[in-house]
């Protein structure tokens, strides 16, 4: 397909269920040869978005971040559940990113304009994170990045896993189809 898609999960917990579910759709992607770059957001420490630290010292984490998105045709997002809403590290991150740098206008939004997302959530709620995912494709259209219509939402997330696998098989098909989608938007987009 020729396309590269940029893999990440909300969480910077260790053991989290999201990385979980983050790691099977990059195992997903291995296998239908789509390439993936997984990365972890404790890899870039990014101090609360402030628009007097933007102007005054941009921080280095953010831009190295943010060329990943830039060099990137789409995302795997896998958000947790905080008080129904995403992570207040994704949503740093993505505050980060969205900001113009080396002379962009305002409105550039070079890490996210024109590219497709493919999002996911594991929850110890019943909802599986939906609250969540639904506030991430509002983010996502907001800063101009189409998000694919399937999403995978894994409820009861504590008991859904057994270590690194789920136990039940239709989260794991419905990870394929989410994978797979966004693969195929993210390359008809690019032609």
């Amino acid at each position: 397909m020729g396309i590269k898609l940029l893999a990440l999960a909300g969480s910077t917990r260790e053991g989290s269920f999201n990385q979980r579910l983050l790691d099977l759709a990059v195992a997903a992607a291995g296998k239908a040869e789509i390439a993936v770059t997984p990365l972890k957001l404790a890899d870039y420490p990014l101090p609360v978005y402030s628009h007097e630290l933007e102007v005054s010292a941009f921080p280095e984490a953010a831009l190295a971040l943010k060329a990943e998105f830039v060099a990137h045709d789409g995302f795997l997002i896998a958000t947790p559940e905080y008080n129904g809403s995403i992570s207040s590290v994704l949503k740093n991150a993505i505050d980060w990113l969205s900001r113009p740098t080396g002379g962009e206008s305002i409105i550039a939004l070079s890490a996210f304009r024109g590219k497709i997302a493919g999002i996911m959530s594991a929850s110890p709620s019943p909802f599986g994170g939906l609250r969540a995912l639904t506030h991430l494709r509002q983010i996502f259209q907001t800063i101009q990045t189409l998000v694919v219509t399937e999403q995978v939402a894994v409820p009861a997330a504590h008991a859904a896993f057994d270590g690194p696998v789920l136990k039940d098989p239709l989260p794991l098909q419905l990870l394929d189809g989410l994978v797979r989608r966004t693969a195929q938007v993210a390359a008809a987009l690019k032609a």
